[in-house]
């Protein structure tokens, strides 16, 4: 599941199973622990695995507004600068080019119907699946679908109108 590399991940979720299981069952009997820990390192991998699927997202969007990447094969995780996880700072001008796409990108979805933002955003930013946000909107999956389908396509056309270019 995890790789030699990714070590100290696995022992961060661990830890964090561990303390929830510490704050929040301290006062149970000791042989319902084990159960109750196995249910929590579940869902907090769960969690770990989802959100690392919406980082993953949102990076290989932001990185198709790149245009100083033009190989198909480019993946922003290759040139990504992470020793025991202190990220490098962007040198000023990648860091200015980055503020001025994610601004552009906040702007846009301001600009969204309330519907299509709202699938957008529980769809790609907080992970959920079609059906999760069906519920979560009280609508159809296939309303969500269609809501995220315009979405996609009213972002594109407001991003390339201001001048960032799609691939």
């Amino acid at each position: 599941m995890f790789s030699t590399r990714d070590s100290h991940v696995a022992l961060d979720i661990v830890q964090d199973a561990m303390m929830k299981l510490a704050e929040k069952y301290g006062d149970k009997p000791s042989e319902e622990l084990p159960l109750l820990f196995h249910r929590i390192l579940q869902n907090t991998l769960h969690d770990h695995f989802r959100r690392s699927k919406v980082r993953m997202n949102w990076t290989t969007l932001f990185s198709a507004f790149s245009s100083k990447h033009d190989e198909e094969a480019f993946d922003p995780l290759d040139v990504l600068e992470d020793s025991d996880n202190q990220s490098a700072p962007l040198p000023p001008d990648a860091d200015f080019a980055q503020r001025q796409t994610i601004a552009l990108i906040e702007k846009a979805l301001t600009n969204l119907p309330p519907r299509q933002r709202e699938a957008f955003l529980l769809r790609y930013w907080e992970g959920l699946d079609t059906a999760e946000t069906a519920l979560a909107m009280n609508c159809t999956e296939g309303s969500v679908k269609t809501h995220c389908s315009r979405a996609n396509h009213a972002l594109a056309a407001m991003l390339q109108a201001t001048g960032v270019e799609l691939p």
